[in-house]
């Protein structure tokens, strides 16, 4: 067999996707959707600081209201932070199942939350209760279906309106859970949140497999 250089390659660096899901309803309007930023801009910035040579982050952001809306596609976390989070505008409902059923769609796509790469990382963020009836479905179907499954699930109550048993129902485990009792709280929680990923992922590297929902599927779904 003939030697050829051309194959000897440099191993791909693994990306690390972080999707946020953030309630901007009107009930987020004022301090709290001027927090929210700020917590988000906190987070890119912490990424940034960890700087792994491993792996690469990025992070898309969903917002919802009435409608769910693509707010940032996934950028690498020092692309973000040189270009700033766009603010954030509050107004409408809580309609959670509709973002569940985007950010289903989104992760499904293997085109856009591509394999290779480790389990996406998830966080919803949300200060009252959804307004729309069949969120419950929307919510099954995340977490129990196709490559959704096998994402790590986080979830930032705000106040005292927030649902807790309901997000808790999103997040992966109670110690996935974070309450932000105001919004001065929300930087703070999302401190917490980011310190678990690091922690979580400074551990791993190589993809991590996907835990086996209810139906398992043939194969890891992020090779």
């Amino acid at each position: 067999m003939a030697f050829d250089i051309s194959k000897y390659k440099p191993t791909a660096v693994k990306k690390l996707p972080i999707l946020l899901l953030l309630d901007v309803s009107s009930s987020m309007k004022g301090e709290k959707i001027e927090n929210l930023h700020d917590a988000v801009e906190e987070m890119v910035k912490a990424f940034v600081d960890e700087g792994r040579k491993e792996r690469i982050i990025i992070i898309g952001i969903m917002t919802f209201s009435d409608q769910p809306e693509l707010h940032t596609p996934y950028t690498p976390v020092e692309d973000l932070q040189k270009q700033g989070v766009t603010s954030f505008e509050a107004a409408g409902m809580t309609n959670l199942g509709l973002v569940l059923q985007a950010a289903k769609d989104l992760i499904d796509d293997k085109d856009i939350t591509v394999s290779g790469n480790y389990r996406p990382v998830v966080v919803l963020v949300s200060d009252g209760e959804p307004t729309d009836k069949n969120w419950r479905d929307a919510l099954q179907a995340f977490i129990s279906d196709g490559r959704s499954a096998s994402c790590q699930r986080f979830a930032v109550a705000i106040g005292n309106d927030a649902d807790q048993e309901k997000l808790l129902e999103f997040a992966e485990d109670k110690d996935h859970l974070f309450f932000a009792e105001n919004a001065q709280d929300i930087v703070e929680k999302f401190r917490c949140v980011t310190m678990t990923v690091q922690r979580g992922s400074a551990a791993r590297k190589t993809p991590e497999p996907a835990p086996e929902p209810t139906q398992a599927p043939a194969e890891n779904p992020w090779m």
